[in-house]
C-alpha cells in the first residue's frame, strides 16, 4: 500500500463508521412505534447491515481507484481481500425470523428462507467473485480489474435483486 493511500483507507473506514453512529443516533420516523421496533431489533441485524455497508465502502475504493490515472492496486487487492472476508460471513447474518416482514427495520425478504439454497449461492458468488478480483488486483492490469470489478457488482445486483426489498 503506498503512504497515501492509507491516509484514504483511514478516512474511508472513519467516515462509514460515524455515518453508521449517527445513523444508529438518529431520532425515529413516524409515531414512536419504529423506535421501539428497532430498539427490539435482534442484535444480528445491525451486525449484517453493517458488514454489507463496509462491503459497499469496499467495493466504492475499489471504483474510485478505477477512475484515477494509476490505480493503487494494493489498495485495490485490500479492499477485495475484505470484501471476500465479510462475503464469507453473510449467511450467517440472517437467522430465521429477521426479515422486513417480520416487522423488523431491514431491507430482508422472506425470500432468503423460502429459497436458503439460492441465497447461499448468491452469497457465494460474491465470495468467489471478490477471490478473483484478489488475483486480478495483484496482476497490476487495470482492464482486467476493471472487468472484474463489473463481476463483483454483479453478483451484489443479483442477489440485491432476489433477496433484498427495493427501497426505491
Amino acid at each position: 500500500m503506498t503512504m497515501t493511500s492509507f491516509p484514504k483507507l483511514r478516512l474511508i473506514a472513519i467516515t462509514a463508521s460515524m455515518a453508521f453512529l449517527a445513523a444508529c443516533g438518529g431520532a425515529p420516523d413516524g409515531d414512536g412505534a419504529d423506535g421501539e421496533a428497532a430498539a427490539d431489533q435482534p442484535a444480528v441485524i445491525g451486525e449484517r447491515q453493517e458488514n454489507f455497508e463496509a462491503i459497499g465502502d469496499a467495493f466504492k475504493l475499489i471504483r474510485s481507484e478505477l477512475e484515477i490515472d494509476n490505480p493503487d492496486f494494493a489498495a485495490i487487492g485490500n479492499a477485495a481481500t475484505d470484501i471476500n472476508g465479510r462475503a464469507q460471513k453473510i449467511t450467517g447474518y440472517f437467522p430465521e425470523g429477521t426479515s422486513v416482514d417480520d416487522g423488523y427495520d431491514t431491507e430482508a425478504l422472506a425470500t432468503i428462507w423460502e429459497d436458503p439454497t439460492g441465497f447461499e449461492t448468491a452469497a457465494q458468488n460474491l465470495v468467489d467473485a471478490s477471490a478473483e478480483m484478489m488475483t486480478v488486483a495483484a496482476s497490476g492490469d487495470a482492464a482486467a480489474v476493471a472487468a472484474q470489478a463489473k463481476e463483483v457488482g454483479g453478483t451484489c445486483k443479483g442477489c440485491h435483486d432476489k433477496f433484498r426489498l427495493d427501497d426505491d
